[in-house]
């Protein structure tokens, strides 16, 4: 899971959120659950020392204070049952004090001195050896005839703290176990929430500009999901409209000025074959006709990705092999070549079988041949193989040429972009060749890429859907015009 994405932080916030409610949680119920087992314990010995007043007050009465120390000793035997007993006059004299405890618990000889309180009853706790606390209850007494009393008891407050002590293990096997939970069951909510925003994103990634009357899917749920859908759709809905107006006035342009260029071209060629006509006239006209021509190129180039671009591609498609379509077209390219000394080599393995426009990707072989003839100086090589490869077929192109800068290479199958724009006007280039590869790549689910190192040649890759050979097995010879 992305650390970085949406899934990831909820899971995280709301795993903390719960985590951090159940450890507040746990914290208040320690706090009360301290309170009350130490309330209860208090109340318990305030309770005795009450009970110890009024047997010392029935003693004093009777003038018999020396049975006082035996009296509780059989009543309640603090030694025995772990507690602490101590009965001071006013005048700071111990009437009566408890042994230590059997299992020697805690040493009745540490606990300080009595603090009179100002009230009636107070309770503290007194710290003993190891951390352990004793909570000591004193209860005054105020005889008739005078006389007063500090009656202490005390316990350890080693039950409290192993209750205390309990809990907190409970809570640090809890946690973890809340965490887990929270976590699974966090993850499948929100998974099953963030679903529509998979597939709204998968969607979006198959929306292309050959396929923009395609809609995100909408879930009615009336959240901001749906808004999001649908403002989305309406989005790609001005997009597709914005394309297909560019697309029709690239068509219509195209068209329309095929028709006056073909007439200009024809009365040039007429008025050139004129025998009364100047050397220096004939020239210009020679070089009106070379522009008219480019033009002419230039309006076929951007009708023939108009053409793509609307789907025309597909319009029949049937299988052919690659490899002898690519060995075909390279024959006839080599007498090109062969004006600059160029040795084309084509390497093109059989049963490489693709479906798809056979023109078309015809077209993509003599755009990247003329290419790589324009770019590479006489006496070069150029290389065309074909080959399957990871249930693909590829076509590559390599010359040694002059290359491409790495500035430019991201940029060359843009329309109209050329790497050298005076020495590409001068071939006759007008930055559609390549542009018109990748509409033709594109609109047969395939791709095409370029590497290039400056003064040592260029090579591009062309990867279209490999298809299975035809069932019946037969072939049949298509010859190239």
């Amino acid at each position: 899971m992305n650390p970085r994405g949406l899934k990831f932080q909820l899971l995280a916030w709301y795993v903390a959120l719960v985590l951090a409610c159940l450890a507040l949680l746990g914290l208040a119920t320690y706090l009360a659950l301290h309170s009350s087992l130490r309330t209860a314990l208090k109340e318990t010995q305030l309770r005795r020392a009450r009970q110890i007043a009024q047997l010392l007050h029935e003693r004093s009465t009777g003038g018999d204070l020396a049975q006082v120390g035996s009296e509780i000793e059989t009543r309640y035997a603090p030694d025995r049952n772990d507690r602490f007993v101590r009965i001071t006059r006013r005048d700071g004299a111990t009437i009566y004090q408890s042994e230590a405890p059997l299992d020697h618990n805690f040493d009745p000889a540490s606990v300080p001195p009595p603090v009179w309180p100002e009230g009636e009853e107070r309770a503290r706790e007194i710290p003993l050896l190891g951390g352990r606390e004793l909570l000591l209850a004193t209860h005054k007494v105020q005889q008739p005839g005078g006389a007063a009393f500090l009656i202490e008891t005390g316990a350890p407050m080693d039950e409290v703290q192993a209750d205390l002590k309990k809990w907190v293990l409970f809570l640090a096997t809890l946690l973890p176990a809340v965490a887990l939970i929270t976590l699974g069951g966090g993850y499948v909510l929100i998974k099953r929430a963030l679903s529509p925003v998979d597939r709204i994103a998968a969607s979006a990634e198959r929306i292309t500009a050959l396929n923009l009357g395609e809609r995100l899917p909408v879930a009615q749920t009336g959240d901001e999901l749906e808004r999001l859908s649908l403002a989305l759709n309406r989005m790609i809905e001005r997009l597709e409209a914005a394309f297909q107006y560019s697309r029709r006035f690239v068509a219509d342009a195209s068209h329309e000025l095929r028709t006056p260029l073909t007439a200009l071209r024809g009365e040039l060629e007429t008025l050139f074959q004129e025998p009364r006509l100047s050397a220096e006239a004939r020239e210009r006209l020679g070089s009106a006709l070379e522009e008219v021509e480019r033009l002419a190129n230039i309006v076929e180039g951007l009708f023939a990705i108009s053409r793509l671009d609307a789907g025309e591609a597909a319009a029949e498609w049937v299988k052919f092999e690659l490899g002898q379509l690519a060995s075909a077209t390279a024959d006839q390219m080599s007498l090109l070549a062969e004006d600059k000394h160029i040795e084309v080599a084509c390497q093109a393995a059989k049963g490489v079988w693709v479906q798809g426009d056979r023109a078309r990707l015809k077209q993509v072989v003599v755009n990247l041949l003329d290419n790589a003839i324009k770019y590479t100086a006489e006496g070069g090589t150029i290389s065309l193989k074909v080959g399957a490869q990871d249930s693909k077929a590829v076509l590559e192109v390599a010359d040694t040429g002059m290359g491409i800068p790495p500035e430019a290479l991201p940029r060359v199958f843009e329309r109209f972009f050329r790497v050298d724009a005076a020495r590409s006007r001068e071939q006759g280039g007008a930055g559609l060749g390549l542009s018109i590869v990748k509409s033709i790549c594109t609109a047969h689910q395939g791709r095409v890429e370029a590497s290039s190192s400056l003064g040592l040649g260029s090579r591009f890759r062309v990867e279209l859907p490999l298809s299975s050979a035809p069932s019946n097995n037969h072939k049949q010879n298509h010859h190239e015009h």
